[in-house]
């Protein structure tokens, strides 16, 4: 019988499967029903830095008393950021309660101010890890190269030294080498990586000269993003475990992402969009892929088809792309 037990940050998960930080994950109800479909970990919902700073914002632009006194804005900023704190304890320590599945916190921050002491608070409410969720859009242009990637590296550092849970970095597809990134997250103490976030796009509303928001939920080609860069990191650096996260929708997308050196893979969208019953659906399309090829274990498999494992490396590599075309009539 295929065994489908994997480890993930130092935690024994039954699968590779794990609920990606969103809004269902601010559910213990939600969870639990996750978690009796047969989700292997779960990440909360992330509490956010960015919207904590715009709720301050627009409480001292509500009233002008607020801006008149430095002491109003400080204890506004304060209430706002205990109040939220105190409600993702709260939903973590229910959740911890409530299942037996590993419990990931997650706090999604845009700078490496001292707010990021909340996370010793997670770890004291019992998280079983924690996920960085780090996102930064460079704006000034006489920013030096390598300011955005400093940033990730100062949040990890500062959060490290709080806590002695396992840490997870999840960033983004937009850097110079993605493979140093990973390389550089390892050495200041990161224990896996996940790869990719998906972040908010902008569109434009043409009827209304309106700038809205783009598709929300990934699609299934987006794994095209991460799958190359997975197999690129895991065959370069394999003591750095990795998350693969974005356009996985089924259990084949799970597999390929495995295959390329994978340790599990995070689900969102898919989610969303077909509710729980999607869990055990992908399980069995694990299941029958390993006994179709005789693996007894997730190992046997893993990173099979890596940069490092396969006859011909470079077709991780762009110039194939060029080579694909060129053959064509």
């Amino acid at each position: 019988m295929a065994n489908l037990e994997t480890t993930y940050l130092g935690l024994k998960l039954r699968n590779p499967l794990v609920a990606a930080s969103s809004g269902l994950t601010s559910s213990v109800e939600k969870i639990k029903e996750m978690e009796s479909a047969g989700i292997g970990a779960v990440v909360l919902k992330s509490i956010f830095e960015e919207q904590i700073n715009n709720e301050v914002t627009s409480l001292l632009l509500k009233d002008s008393q607020n801006t008149a006194y430095p002491e109003a804005e400080d204890y506004i900023k304060g209430y706002l950021r205990s109040n939220t704190v105190t409600k993702h304890l709260e939903l973590l320590k229910a959740t911890k309660e409530a299942v037996k599945i590993p419990v990931i916190a997650s706090i999604n921050c845009v700078s490496a101010e001292e707010w990021i002491t909340f996370a010793k608070d997670f770890q004291d409410a019992g998280a079983d890890a924690l996920e960085l969720n780090i996102f930064y859009v460079p704006t000034d242009r006489t920013e030096r190269p390598g300011m955005a990637e400093q940033l990730y590296l100062d949040v990890l550092k500062k959060v490290k030294m709080q806590v002695s849970i396992p840490v997870a970095v999840k960033f983004g597809v937009h850097h110079s080498n993605i493979v140093g990134m990973a390389d550089k997250l390892m050495a200041h103490g990161a224990d896996s990586i996940v790869m990719f976030n998906r972040f908010y796009e902008p569109d434009i509303d043409l009827e209304k000269l309106e700038l809205t928001s783009s598709e929300v939920f990934s699609s299934p080609h987006d794994i095209r993003r991460s799958l190359r860069w997975i197999g690129l990191v895991s065959s370069i650096l394999p003591k750095l475990e990795i998350a693969a996260s974005t356009g996985i929708h089924d259990g084949k997308a799970v597999l390929k992402q495995l295959l390329a050196g994978a340790r599990v893979a995070q689900l969102c969208s898919t989610l969303y969009i077909n509710g729980s019953e999607v869990v055990p659906k992908m399980l069995e399309e694990i299941t029958d892929f390993m006994r179709k090829w005789n693996f007894k274990k997730i190992d046997d498999f893993r990173g099979r088809l890596s940069y490092k494992n396969i006859s011909d490396p470079l077709l991780y590599e762009r110039s194939q792309f060029m080579k694909y075309f060129s053959n064509r009539n």
